[in-house]
């Protein structure tokens, strides 16, 4: 423990971001969202960070909203420039050029679920719970059904979001909301498998990949295949492509430089 709202530290080339109020089960407050966005961004400039690791620690990923706050109109809580503080947050994980992985370690509530969502690949402990408790306290989920729907099933997310109901891990890796869901004692395993994963492909490909599923899917047609061609002879131009193809015709691991 610290008293540091959001903990930062990096080891072998990934970035740990841990949410660190258990005793308020990781609420989202304005220093909390300052912290998470310094925090992606200090992963994003450093060219020693492959992956981002997002967790928490205690019993509560996260729980949304500082509901003490809003209740009382603090204007920096959702009452007032709360919810601007989630966009950047939430702006940050989608524009960012590492891949980042929600080791999601328990109950996850409100604009917590908009943090898993809007990583790019999100594990779950089988006992962690899930409610999107917004409509049980009288406010919609505005913000985060902007990352929730790129995700999610239509009629699972008319479920889970108008009912406000609390489910387990199971139900919304059906509903689209996370990647996987692994045993407590298998959790960290798990994580660190997809991270080695993710830690084989090259840095600007990674980069590049995660451009491409933000931006293709909006265009039409031609205008993705206009702007796919342009990427694809980039990057089949690029140093990184001609060390991992040289390094698959010489059956070797690739020697990535690091990102920039």
């Amino acid at each position: 423990m610290t008293d540091e709202p959001v903990r930062y530290g990096v080891e072998g080339g990934v970035a740990t971001i841990t949410l660190d109020r258990p005793e308020s089960k990781n609420r989202l407050d304005a220093a909390g969202m300052a912290a998470l966005a310094d925090h992606l961004a200090s992963a994003a400039a450093d060219g020693a960070v492959r992956v981002v690791v997002l967790t928490g620690t205690g019993s509560t990923f996260c729980a949304g909203a500082d509901l003490s706050a809003a209740a009382s109109g603090d204007t920096e809580g959702f009452a007032g420039s709360g919810p601007d503080a989630l966009v950047r947050v939430l702006t940050a994980m989608l524009e960012h050029p590492k891949p980042i992985v929600a080791r999601v370690q328990g109950h996850v509530a409100g604009g917590g679920n908009g943090l898993v969502a809007a990583c790019d690949i999100a594990i779950a402990s089988s006992d962690a719970r899930f409610a999107f408790s917004e409509v049980r306290v009288g406010v919609a989920p505005a913000v985060i059904s902007v990352v929730c729907l790129q995700v999610m099933h239509r009629r699972d997310a008319q479920e889970l979001l108008l009912t406000g109901e609390r489910v387990d891990a199971e139900r919304v890796l059906r509903a689209g909301l996370i990647t996987a869901v692994a045993a407590p004692e298998e959790l960290d395993a798990m994580v660190a498998s997809y991270v080695r994963s993710l830690m084989a492909g090259g840095p600007h490909a990674l980069a590049g990949t995660k451009d491409l599923l933000r931006r293709v899917p909006d265009l039409a047609q031609s205008e993705a295949f206009e702007l796919t061609a342009r990427v694809s002879a980039g990057f089949f131009a690029s140093a990184e492509a001609r060390e991992g193809m040289t390094a698959f015709l010489e059956k070797r691991p690739p020697a990535w430089l690091p990102g920039e």
